[in-house]
């Protein structure tokens, strides 16, 4: 039997890949990837550069999705596409 979290994160990606690039794919893509407690204290955005800015809230907030930034870029990458950034920056507001 397949676990039901394979089975939704299999259809989200079935259905926010294919869409559009835009802010509000990458915020959305950003909460989905991070779970809600960093999605709460950080955002994300694509820049002009294909760079992914993350601005997080404190230094500790920083420090969190720097330590956790390999599994949140696979998440991203299987959202997004593996060529929807080309790397990231992280800032800290706080």
């Amino acid at each position: 039997m397949t676990p039901a979290h394979r089975i939704v994160s299999s259809v989200l990606v079935q259905i926010i890949r294919p869409a559009p690039l835009c802010p509000e794919k990458v915020a959305f893509a950003w909460r989905v990837s991070v779970g809600p407690a960093i999605g709460r204290a950080t955002r994300a955005r694509i820049d002009e550069r294909g760079a992914l800015i993350v601005t997080a809230d404190s230094a500790q907030w920083r420090r969190e999705v720097e330590r956790s930034l390999g599994l949140i870029r696979s998440r991203l990458e299987a959202l997004l596409g593996p060529d929807a950034f080309i790397n990231v920056e992280i800032i800290c507001h706080g």
